[in-house]
């Protein structure tokens, strides 16, 4: 196992970022950077000698400054949607910025992705972790919030993102890691033609601006991931859904098998989250990106292992309050591995 720490480019306030690459005996490299705590790139062999890069991303720090499909980033304090940018805790009513029509969409503006984290010093060889102290009433959240985050490269080809957020006080606290993922490589095109498989039977009904209404729906016809699919077999290829996993302890289990049409590298992800959100990239349009690649609409999949959107509006979802006596803690593993 090998770590080197290098330069990544200066943000707009002259700060400089870096860039923390993992490297095992059997091929797999992980990049990092203290800016967002973000994911840049995962190398992984597909068996025939080659070693894609199968994250989408940038080339350095000025474009995840912006980053606006959110491209490897941590998002926080809450991601995905409040509905009606607010919400009620301990009697009192919270308003968050609107920056999604009516709604709040990953807690911003200015989100944790954008903000340069600092390193914890003395992690093994294999780990890189940054930390991030929210402060309180950041975002429009009650209380201040300590936040680390961790990746781990494992010699079978492992990546290990742990999260931890120890709160001030009482507050609404749902992480997770938008990467997109293209296992035929980052700039190869499509992802509609990779299958998926979930170990999920149902869904979160959502309304259009994509809140959900508090309904779980059985996962069938083509929602339906309990047999592997593709992409494009179904909903036009468009998928945008949180789907709930069969398994509803919080221990950590499978959670989804993504292969590759191309390439044949597969990825299994497994989780201690209630399920995770599907999203099929219908919103890219970026250009110039890493490697001077196009993302054009389809070009990645991000499968974010977290809390249900809008949760604190639905009892009957698993709540995503935090206090200082129970704090936030979960952990993902992404195994890769090859079907050819």
């Amino acid at each position: 196992m090998h770590k080197a720490v290098m330069p990544f480019g200066r943000m707009s306030d002259g700060r400089e970022a870096h860039l923390y690459q993992l490297s095992n005996d059997h091929d797999m490299t992980v990049c990092v950077t203290d800016l967002g705590a973000d994911l840049v790139s995962v190398r992984v062999p597909d068996g025939h000698g080659r070693r894609p890069d199968v994250l989408l991303g940038y080339d350095g720090a000025a474009a995840y400054e912006e980053n606006g499909p959110l491209f490897g980033g941590i998002v926080g304090r809450v991601a995905n949607r409040i509905g009606g940018a607010s919400f009620e805790l301990n009697g009192s009513t919270y308003h968050l910025a609107k920056n999604d029509g009516a709604n709040n969409n990953h807690s911003g503006p200015h989100m944790y992705f954008q903000r340069l984290w600092k390193p914890v010093e003395g992690t093994p060889d294999d780990t890189v972790s940054f930390e991030l102290l929210s402060r309180a009433g950041d975002q429009g959240f009650p209380g201040a919030l300590d936040v680390v985050v961790s990746y781990r490269l494992g010699e079978d080809n492992t990546l290990t993102v742990h999260y931890g957020a120890k709160p001030s006080e009482p507050t609404l606290v749902n992480l997770t890691l938008h990467a997109y993922w293209n296992l035929n490589g980052h700039a190869s095109g499509s992802v509609l033609g990779h299958t998926l498989a979930l170990d999920s039977d149902e869904y979160a009904v959502a309304t259009p601006e994509l809140i959900p209404t508090g309904e779980l729906a059985p996962a069938v016809g083509e929602r339906d991931f309990r047999q592997a699919r593709t992409f494009e077999s179904g909903l036009g290829g468009s998928y945008d859904t949180y789907y709930f996993l069969c398994d509803t302890s919080h221990h950590l289990r499978h959670a989804a098998h993504l292969v590759g049409d191309a390439s044949g590298i597969a990825m299994d992800v497994s989780t201690d989250a209630p399920g995770l959100q599907v999203y099929t990239g219908g919103f890219l349009d970026e250009h110039f990106c890493k490697d001077g690649a196009n993302y054009p609409v389809g070009s990645g999949v991000a499968l974010e292992t977290q809390l249900p959107p809008d949760a604190i509006h639905h009892k009957n979802f698993p709540q995503p309050v935090f206090t200082p006596d129970r704090p936030f803690v979960s952990t993902t593993v992404f195994a890769f591995g090859t079907t050819k």
